[in-house]
Parts: C-alpha cells; sequence; structure tokens
C-alpha cells in the first residue's frame, strides 16, 4: 500500500531525536541502494559492449553496434521518465524504489537467460530493460534528497550521492572488464553475480525512512509528451532552473559520449585489454566522485553555482590533452582522472539546483522532466559517436579534441545566458582565497520568495561576503557614484544592483526605492546598507528609514544580518585609508549571522536592535571559537 500518511502525523508519534536518526538511516540506506543500481546499470551495459568489442566485428560494424546498445540505454529515459516522476509524487519514493527494485530482479533473470544463450538480440534488449527500470528509478532518488536532509545539507547530500553513483560506476566498468576476460563463453555466470547483488540492493531499499506522499491526488498522464511540456513550462519560467537543467543535460551527453569513446581509445590507441580499458573508466569516476566530493565540501552548506564554470574549464583542458601524440596508459588515467575531478565540480551544484529550486509538489515532475533530458543528451551522444567514427572517420583521440571543443561552446553560452554564475566564481575565489566565513542562522534566510536583509557596513566587500554566504541571489541597493564607477559597473549590471542617492531628486529617489519594492513583491531578495556608508569607528551607526519605505504594504520579512570580524580586514577603513594595506592574515575569519525574520512594517529603530543583539551574539561566537 502506499504510504500518504502526512508528515505531521507521523512526526507526531516519532521524537524529534529518534526522527532525525532514522532520517540519517534512511539517507544511508538509500546511498547504498543507488550504489547497487548504478553499478548493476554499468555493468550490464559495458559486458554487452565488451562482449561486441570481443567478436571482433568490422569497425564500421562495431560502431554501430555500440550506438545501437548507447541508444537503447538512453531510450528508456525518454520514454518512462515522466512515469517515474508521476511515481515519485503520487506514492511515497520508498515505495516507488522499493518496487523498482522488485522490478530489477525479473530483469536480471532475464538478462542471465540471455547472457547464458548467448544471444546478442537478447542481451541489447536486457540492457533496455535495466534502462527502463533506472529510469522509473531516478525521480524517486534524487527527490528523495531533500526530504532526508536539510537545505543546507543538500549540497553535501549531492556530493555524497554523486561519489557514490561513480564509485559504483568505477565497480561496475572495471567489474565488467573483469567478468568479460574472466566469464568470455561463459557470460550467463557473470549475470548470476549481477543477480545476487541485485537482491543486495532490494534489502537496502527497506532501510529508507517513511516519506509521505508528495501530491497523492495527482492523476497519471498517458501522453508523456503533454506532461513533459507541463514540465518544461515550469522549467523554463525560472531562469536559474532552465539553466541547471540545460547543464546536466549537456554533462550527461559528454560523459555518454566519452564513455564510448575510452573504450575504443584503449583498444585502438593504447592496444590494452578489456580490463586495461576497465581502469581507464574506472579513472573519471573515481575523478568525478572525489570531485563531486570536493564541491559538496566547498560548497560551504549552500548552492554554490560558481563551482559550474570552473568545472567546464577543467574538463575543457584536459580532454583537449588526451588528443596529444604519444599517450601512455599512465599519461591518460592522468588526464582522465583530472576531466572527472572537475566533472564533479560541474555536476554536484547543478543536481542541487534541479532538487532544490521546484516547488514540494513539483519537485518530481521537474526531476524527471530534467532525467528525461540527461538522457536525450545520452542517445544524442549514441548518434555522435557514430557520426564522428563512421560518418566522419575521426580516431577515438579526435572524439576527445571534438568533445573539448564542444564543452568550450557551451561553457561560453551557459555564462551568456546566466552571467552571474561567472561572477560568483571570482567572488568564491576572492573570499576563500583572503578570507575564510563562517555562517551562523543560515535557516532563517527564506527558501523562497522575497525578503529584505539590513545589514552593517564594515568595508567595500561586505556585498561579495554576503554573496558567498548564501546560493540566493542578492540584488543591492548601492549608491549612484559607486554603482557608475568603471570597475564596479560591470559587475554590479549582472548582479542587478539598483543604484541611489540621496542627491538625487526626490522622483529619482522614489524611483529607486520602488524598484526596490517590486523585487521583493516579484520573490527576489533585496539588501541594503541601512547605515548609509561604511563605518570608520567599527561601530554600528545609525539607521536611516528608507527602507522602511521600501517594505511599506509590502509581505514578505526583513532579515537582520551581522558581519562580524570584518573591521580591520585589508578593505575596511584604518588608519585614514581603505585600501592599500597589508592583510593582518590570509584566510581572515569572518562570521555571517543571519537574525530570525521580522515583520515588514519593523522600524528602523527595532531592525538596529536586532542587528545589534547579532553582534553581540557573534562576539560570543568568535571568543567560543578562540
Amino acid at each position: 500500500m502506499p504510504e500518504q500518511e502526512s508528515a505531521p502525523a507521523i512526526q507526531g508519534r516519532i521524537p524529534a531525536a529518534d526522527a532525525k536518526h532514522g532520517r540519517l538511516w534512511g539517507f544511508w540506506s538509500l546511498i547504498v541502494t543507488q550504489f547497487q543500481t548504478a553499478f548493476n546499470d554499468n555493468a550490464l551495459k559495458f559486458l554487452v559492449i565488451y562482449t561486441i568489442v570481443g567478436i571482433n566485428f568490422q569497425p564500421s560494424t562495431r560502431s554501430t553496434l555500440i550506438f545501437v546498445v548507447g541508444a537503447l540505454f538512453a531510450l528508456p529515459f525518454i520514454l518512462f521518465s515522466m512515469a517515474g516522476g508521476y511515481l515519485a509524487d503520487r506514492y511515497s519514493k520508498r515505495s516507488a524504489t522499493i518496487g523498482t527494485k522488485l522490478l530489477e530482479i525479473a530483469i536480471m533473470g532475464f538478462a542471465v537467460g540471455a547472457l547464458a544463450l548467448q544471444n546478442l538480440t537478447l542481451e541489447c534488449f536486457s540492457v533496455f530493460l535495466i534502462s527502463s527500470e533506472a529510469a522509473l528509478f531516478g525521480p524517486s532518488k534524487y527527490g528523495l534528497l531533500p526530504e532526508l536532509l536539510p537545505e543546507k545539507r543538500l549540497s553535501w547530500g549531492n556530493g555524497i550521492i554523486e561519489l557514490g553513483t561513480f564509485a559504483a560506476s568505477i565497480a561496475g566498468t572495471m567489474s565488467s572488464g573483469f567478468l568479460a576476460d574472466h566469464f568470455r563463453g561463459r557470460e550467463g555466470r557473470a549475470g548470476l553475480w549481477l543477480l545476487a547483488f541485485t537482491c543486495f540492493g532490494l534489502a537496502a531499499s527497506f532501510g529508507i525512512s517513511r516519506v509521505p506522499a508528495a501530491a497523492p491526488l495527482k492523476r497519471f498522464r498517458w501522453n508523456p509528451v503533454g506532461d513533459l511540456g507541463l514540465q518544461l513550462k515550469r522549467i523554463r519560467a525560472d531562469k536559474p532552473l532552465g539553466w541547471a537543467v540545460m547543464g546536466n543535460t549537456y554533462l550527461f551527453f559528454l560523459a555518454a559520449l566519452l564513455q564510448f569513446t575510452i573504450i575504443i581509445y584503449g583498444h585502438d590507441v593504447l592496444r590494452v585489454d578489456d580490463t586495461h580499458v576497465s581502469y581507464l573508466q574506472a579513472a573519471v569516476g573515481i575523478g568525478i566522485g572525489i570531485g563531486s566530493f570536493a564541491a559538496g565540501y566547498l560548497s560551504g552548506g549552500k548552492i554554490e553555482y560558481g563551482l559550474i564554470p570552473l568545472g567546464a574549464v577543467g574538463m575543457t583542458v584536459f580532454s583537449a590533452l588526451l588528443y596529444r601524440p604519444g599517450q601512455t596508459m599512465l599519461s591518460s588515467e592522468t588526464h582522465l582522472l583530472l576531466l572527472g575531478f572537475f566533472g564533479g565540480f560541474f555536476a554536484v551544484p547543478l543536481g542541487a539546483m534541479i532538487q532544490h529550486r521546484p516547488r514540494v509538489e513539483h519537485k518530481g515532475g521537474v526531476i524527471a522532466a530534467a532525467n528525461l533530458l540527461s538522457f536525450v543528451g545520452i542517445f544524442i551522444a549514441a548518434g555522435a559517436y557514430y557520426l564522428f567514427s563512421s560518418v566522419l572517420h575521426q580516431s577515438a583521440a579526435a572524439i576527445f579534441l571534438d568533445g573539448a571543443i564542444l564543452t568550450l561552446l557551451a561553457t561560453a553560452y551557459s555564462v551568456y545566458l546566466l552571467p552571474d554564475s561567472l561572477l560568483r566564481l571570482l567572488l568564491w575565489v576572492l573570499t576563500h582565497s583572503m578570507y575564510r566565513i563562517h555562517v551562523e542562522g543560515r535557516d532563517n534566510i527564506p527558501e523562497r520568495g522575497g525578503a529584505l536583509f539590513v545589514c552593517n557596513h564594515m568595508s567595500f566587500v561586505d556585498a561579495c561576503l554576503l554573496i558567498a554566504s548564501t546560493d540566493r541571489s542578492i540584488r543591492f541597493v548601492v549608491f549612484k557614484d559607486i554603482y557608475e564607477h568603471p570597475l564596479i559597473h560591470p559587475f554590479a549590471r549582472i548582479l542587478r544592483c539598483i543604484p541611489i542617492s540621496s542627491q538625487l531628486r526626490p522622483r529619482d529617489m522614489i524611483r529607486s526605492l520602488r524598484t526596490a519594492t517590486e523585487a521583493i513583491q516579484a520573490g527576489e531578495v533585496v539588501c541594503i546598507f541601512a547605515e548609509g556608508q561604511i563605518t570608520r569607528i567599527g561601530q554600528l551607526l545609525p539607521f536611516r528609514r528608507g527602507f522602511e519605505r521600501i517594505m511599506k504594504g509590502v509581505d514578505a520579512p526583513i532579515v537582520p544580518v551581522y558581519l562580524d570580524g570584518v573591521w580591520g580586514s585589508i578593505f575596511s577603513f584604518e588608519r585614514g585609508r581603505f585600501f592599500w594595506k597589508f592583510p593582518r592574515r590570509i584566510l581572515y575569519p569572518v562570521t555571517a549571522t543571519f537574525g530570525k525574520p521580522m515583520p515588514p512594517a519593523s522600524t528602523a529603530l527595532e531592525v538596529r536592535q536586532a542587528v545589534q543583539e547579532l553582534q553581540t551574539e557573534a562576539y560570543g561566537h568568535r571568543k567560543a571559537r578562540m
């Protein structure tokens, strides 16, 4: 029976500590279940591909059959991902996960028979079936993460699941090479090992925490194209979400293209056997796993999409290096490892954005649509490999160069669509090379909807420090002279800052304040430094009342913010100057404290008092860490 109890009803019977422990246990059970699924998917797919390579077909026939296997692996995600999204929303994602594991046992039984009969047609069909099960499981897998983890640990959770997924890919691809060599002519026995591991995955799925159905009244749509159109409309309405889905699709395209290429690269360029080819595949997987874990850690408890351009540049460089002649097994493994490492930087923020940004009731459908599109990318990759290898007659090394060029073009286009991703990368580098930021009260930041941040003003980089403290986009109210400064203006335009000046005519002043009001009403976050100037004494100055006008008639919270530890750093005022000072220390410790949201009608005096209380708390935290 589907689990449709409400979350409050469940929580009412379980103590908070036990519920937290149960959710953590459920998270790790999901990781184990996903590991087994990814292992079997890759092991079976590559076992069939290695079988094709081992038959010694003509190169054109070999490329065609590899294209067929790749297409059969991708096609079910195009056909059945929306059905998986329906299951993830209509029923408990735990129930949907257990159901797909039961289905996998039947599919693996069919695969064992196909491998035992050495029937290539049935083997290819088993790839289609195992991929169909994965398509149904995908939306539940990713939809469970935000239900098992708080938002501040979502990037960490994505790092863990990506690490587990690619560790499983490593094990699966390496095992397929070993199984292909060890059980050549007796592939049915290899299938029995995969069937046994499927049973282990089913057992692990029962440990996933019980969660309620997100939309128990949702109806199934027999027209998947119509359902996809509805989800795409929702995705397009959220520009960062659409950007993330597009980037995720390209990532899967590139990964699939390189997977096909690595097999032929190993056989034709490096002249190694199936087991050593699996080491090349493993190098990519290890790199992605380490990169994913590092990206989750470096995100600092938020979704840091500034890491995406960095990942794209790294993938471009190391993919191009594989084109150079004279590659050895060691150099190829090193380049593939680093290519995968930067791929992890690319993957984790995108996955976290896709999971976090949709509304709860739409999450399963949106994730299913993103899953479908990612496998459209894989399907296209199979065709691209056939085009490059069979039509254009390019070598495997040249296809790596093609991937580098395509990644460079895709990166340039993505930065054009969302230029603040590049700016966030620059700010991330700045704040992590000069400052060490600690965030308190992150849960006080509204996940959605408009809000006004009211912050103290200590230095010229306060805005950078706030951007680095949260994944929400912030529009800053800044003085017109600073906004129009030649060095600041390009960045201020990207951030869509709101220029304002006390020297403006009253009509212009009102227009600036109205712009801020409309931004908050539209669901954006606006920040104002209510002191009106950078403090020259290190103490909190009186707050101006302009933000009261901004919040007049607005139904959104005011969030008090205090930046602690900035005073005395290189960009704060000291000895009569703001700049040209040597830093007292590298990685200057800074704390950003977000207070509890306040009513929109709060006065300047009340908000200043709240910020002052945060100052006292921040001082206590600083003393406790010393």
